[in-house]
């Protein structure tokens, strides 16, 4: 493979900080390589490779990856393997499954590269774990294969250390998710119950219709959410909240929601509105809360608005630090810096005795998403 696709590769591995990319420059490119031709193959090649392996180390990302992979290293066959099975294989001049474990668990085992019979075995590792290994076949292992395995070796480690982090970032948010579902739980099952009951006898349509608003912000509260819901739907979990809380507080508590209808197909975090209308309620009584939601172009603005006792910034920061009990503060600002990152986290104007005032903004688009929060 020319100098100019090791350039490149050296420049998306960082390894080791450039140094064999900035050798290979100074050492010039290789006879008869086209202008930009090579730069133009070592990406188009690693970017294939590297969409399948930010899925981790798995079968399916093996076989998606493994074609691509030859071609970075240029040897005849190809195999990556973990210590128990072979993932996949790609080329001529693979040994069978058996004979490749044997490779493989040599190298593992020395943590090490190793040079087997026609070919070098490199382990890949993740946070200075050993997850499996990459084995390149060739007429001979000659210096050249060597040399190459190494730094592909190098870079795929890279891509699954990325793959991890991307693993570790959707567990917090499913760990928050449920933590979510779970703070609502206590406090506000047992108050609606409370209140439904009390309209049994006197007004029993009621208490039929609020129990089954009841049933159905449980139901979709404590489903097995995804990191996004549209607009629309949070809208009516926090519709049938606030219906619930006015049956409670009557005429104590007031409320408002404006919506601009353009909006309303938006992905949004799942429960990402109601803990801030129940925060809004819980420091707004008796008075008036007030949801508004605009278009922003790229964005939705949401503001979620109470007349209530407000805070002062310790209170603010304790609120976010989640040092108060069923606030819900802290764990939709995390959500929010993690899936839309740290310039997305919520916006809170607040003052003793001037309400307060909570913004979030949402990109429309996921792909938004993606890049923003992407390590």
């Amino acid at each position: 493979m020319s100098s100019a696709v090791w350039v490149t590769l050296c420049a998306l591995c960082g390894v080791c900080g450039g140094a064999v990319g900035r050798a290979l420059a100074r050492r010039g490119p290789s006879p008869g390589d086209p202008p930009g031709e090579a730069t133009f193959l070592a990406l188009r090649v690693a970017g294939l490779a590297a969409n399948s392996l930010r899925a981790g180390l798995t079968r399916s990302a093996a076989r998606r990856s493994v074609r691509h992979l030859r071609t970075l290293l240029g040897s005849t066959g190809l195999a990556v393997a973990t210590d128990d099975r072979v993932l996949a294989r790609d080329g001529t001049g693979v040994p069978a499954d058996e004979a490749v474990l044997a490779d493989v668990s040599a190298a593992l085992a020395s943590g090490r590269l190793r040079i087997v019979r026609h070919g070098v075995v490199v382990p890949l590792t993740v946070e200075e774990r050993t997850v499996g290994a990459l084995a390149a076949y060739d007429a001979e292992a000659g210096a050249a294969l060597v040399r190459t395995a190494a730094e592909v070796g190098r870079w795929m480690s890279g891509q699954l250390e990325l793959a991890e982090l991307d693993a570790s970032r959707r567990r917090t948010l499913e760990a928050e998710a449920r933590a979510l579902r779970a703070q609502i739980s206590p406090h506000f099952v047992y108050n609606s119950l409370t209140t439904i009951a009390s309209f049994v006898r006197t007004e029993p349509e009621r208490a039929r219709t609020l129990l089954l608003d009841f049933a159905d912000f449980i139901r979709y509260a404590l489903r097995r959410a995804a990191d996004f819901t549209s607009l629309a739907d949070e809208l009516g979990c926090v519709d049938r909240y606030l219906l619930l809380e006015q049956a409670r507080f009557g005429d104590r508590l007031r409320f408002t929601v404006q919506v601009a209808p353009e909006v309303l197909k938006v992905d949004v975090p799942f429960l990402c509105l109601q803990p801030l209308v129940e925060n809004a309620i819980k420091h707004g009584m008796p008075g008036e809360v007030r949801v508004v939601i605009r278009d922003a172009g790229p964005e939705a603005h949401i503001w979620v608005e109470d007349d209530g006792i407000g805070m002062d910034q310790e209170q603010l920061r304790a609120a976010l630090a989640e040092e108060g009990a069923g606030i819900g503060l802290s764990n939709v600002d995390l959500r929010m810096r993690h899936l839309y990152g740290q310039d997305y986290g919520l916006m809170v104007d607040t003052a003793p005795g001037k309400g307060t005032r909570i913004r979030l903004r949402i990109p429309k688009t996921r792909s938004r998403v993606v890049a923003t929060a992407r390590p």
